[in-house]
C-alpha cells in the first residue's frame, strides 16, 4: 500500500503519492484479471480521516473525454511479457494534473483510458519503471521542485530519492541500459552530459555513471528495450532537427561505453511528433516498439523489427485524436 500517515518530522506525503496508490485487498484480483482490473491497482485512493476511523475509497473512472484509441479485435486476453522485453501501460498527464492510464491491448494499441485522478500538475518529470514485486509492478518516479520521489505500485511506502534533481533538464527511464538487473534512470544535465543512475530492487538509485556527452542537441531520449535484436538495451534519441538515431547498447555499465558508435539513422522528419516514448513490447511480438503522438493529436505505433539497419516498421495509427491534450506521455 502507498498511503502512509505522513513522513517523519511532520513532512507531508506528496500529493502524487496519495493518488498513485494500491489497496492490498485487490492485489489477488489484479493478478487474476490482469487485462481488466490492472488499472484498478493504480487507481485513485482517497483517505478521509475521522476521529476513530479512516475510510479508503477506490475510484476507477473510464474517461469518455480522454483521447480515443483505435480498437483492436483482441480484447479478452491481457498481454504477457516476453523475456527481456517489458509490457507496460502508456501514461499521460494533462495540464490539470490528471493522470491517465492506457493499458496495452497486447496486439498493438491501447485500451480505453482510466483516469487515475489529479495531483500531478506540479510534477516536473515523471518516469515509470518495473521494479516492485520482482518486476511485476509498474512504479513511478516523479520530481517535485528539486526532489525526486519513488512510489511503488506493489510496495509499502513512497521514498525520497534525494534533492538537487532540478540540475537535470531531462529525466527518462534507462531500462536496463548498462546490463544492470533493474531498470534505472537517465538524466541529462545542462551541459549535455547523460548520466545513468542504476536501479536497485528497493527503488533506490545507485551512484551515477556517465553514459555519454554531447546530448544537448537531443530533445527526446528513449531507452526501454533492445531495438537491434542482440539482447542488449539500446538508446533512441531525436535531434531538434527531427532526425531519429539509434545508439546500440554494449551491455556494460562502463563510463562512456554504454552505447557504441557509429550511431544509426533510424528516421528523419520525426519533429512532426510532440512525444516519442516506448512502453516496451506493445504489440506482443517480443520486440520493443515506439509510440509517438503527432501535433494533430493522433497516436502512432512504430513496431520494432529487431533489425539495427531498419529498427521500425511503417507506422500504424492506434489513436484517432486528442492526444495533444497531454503535456506528458511516458
Amino acid at each position: 500500500m502507498f498511503i502512509r500517515g505522513g513522513w517523519p518530522g511532520g513532512f507531508v506525503t506528496p500529493a502524487p503519492a496519495r493518488v498513485f496508490a494500491l489497496v492490498s485487498l485487490v492485489r489477488t484480483f489484479v493478478r487474476m484479471l490482469n487485462s481488466f482490473i490492472r488499472p484498478m491497482s493504480r487507481a485513485v485512493m482517497r483517505a478521509a480521516g475521522l476521529a476513530t476511523a479512516a475510510v479508503l475509497v477506490l475510484t476507477v473512472t473510464a474517461s469518455a473525454s480522454s483521447p480515443a484509441a483505435v480498437r483492436g479485435s483482441a480484447q479478452a486476453a491481457g498481454p504477457a511479457a516476453t523475456a527481456g522485453v517489458p509490457v507496460l501501460p502508456l501514461f499521460g498527464r494533462k495540464a490539470d494534473g490528471h493522470l491517465y492510464d492506457y493499458e496495452p491491448l497486447g496486439t498493438g494499441g491501447v485500451r480505453q483510458a482510466v483516469d487515475l485522478g489529479g495531483g500531478f500538475a506540479d510534477a516536473t518529470a515523471m518516469v515509470q519503471n518495473e521494479i516492485s514485486d520482482n518486476g511485476a509492478g509498474v512504479d513511478l518516479y516523479y520530481r517535485m521542485g528539486g526532489t525526486l520521489y519513488y512510489t511503488a505500485e506493489r510496495g509499502a511506502e513512497t521514498k525520497v530519492i534525494g534533492g538537487g534533481w532540478d540540475m537535470y533538464n531531462l529525466l527518462v527511464t534507462a531500462g536496463k541500459l548498462g546490463g544492470g538487473p533493474y531498470p534505472g534512470l537517465l538524466a541529462r544535465d545542462t551541459a549535455g552530459v547523460l548520466w545513468l543512475y542504476p536501479g536497485q530492487a528497493n527503488g533506490v538509485l545507485g551512484g551515477r555513471v556517465r553514459a555519454g556527452t554531447g546530448f544537448d542537441s537531443m530533445d527526446r531520449i528513449v531507452s526501454r528495450g533492445d531495438f537491434t535484436g542482440d539482447g542488449k538495451i539500446d538508446l533512441i534519441v531525436r535531434t531538434t532537427g527531427g532526425t531519429l538515431y539509434l545508439y546500440p547498447g554494449t551491455g556494460t555499465g562502463v563510463v562512456d561505453a554504454m552505447v557504441q558508435l557509429p550511431r544509426i539513422v533510424a528516421g528523419t522528419g520525426w519533429n512532426i511528433y510532440n512525444a516519442v516514448v516506448s512502453t516496451g513490447d506493445n504489440d506482443g511480438d517480443g520486440k520493443a516498439d515506439l509510440i509517438a503522438s503527432d501535433t494533430a493529436g493522433a497516436l502512432w505505433l512504430f513496431k520494432g523489427t529487431g533489425v539495427a539497419a531498419t529498427p521500425f516498421a511503417t507506422r500504424v495509427q492506434i489513436g484517432t485524436g486528442g492526444w495533444q491534450a497531454f503535456n506528458t506521455l511516458f
